[in-house]
C-alpha cells in the first residue's frame, strides 16, 4: 500500500507551517518589545518574563517557518 500524501496537501501543510511560524514570530516580537518596555500599555510592559517568553516564541516561529520552507 502506498500512503504518500498528495502533492496539494503537502504544499498546503508547508504554507500553513510558514504562515503559522510567521504569526508566532510576530506575536513573540510584540511580547519581547513589551517586555523591554518599548511597547507600553499592557500588563507585560517592563516584565522580564515576557522578554524571555517573546524570545522563545520568536525562536519557535523561525523554526516553524524554516521547517515549512524546507519540508518536502
Amino acid at each position: 500500500m502506498n500512503f504518500k500524501i498528495p502533492h496539494e496537501r503537502e504544499m498546503s501543510m508547508n504554507k500553513f507551517l510558514l504562515l503559522f511560524g510567521i504569526l508566532i514570530f510576530l506575536a513573540g516580537g510584540i511580547w519581547f518589545l513589551q517586555g523591554i518596555n518599548i511597547l507600553p500599555g499592557s500588563f507585560m510592559t517592563g516584565q522580564p518574563q515576557w522578554v524571555v517568553n517573546g524570545a522563545i516564541a520568536m525562536g519557535i516561529g523561525i523554526g516553524l517557518a524554516f521547517w515549512g520552507i524546507r519540508r518536502k
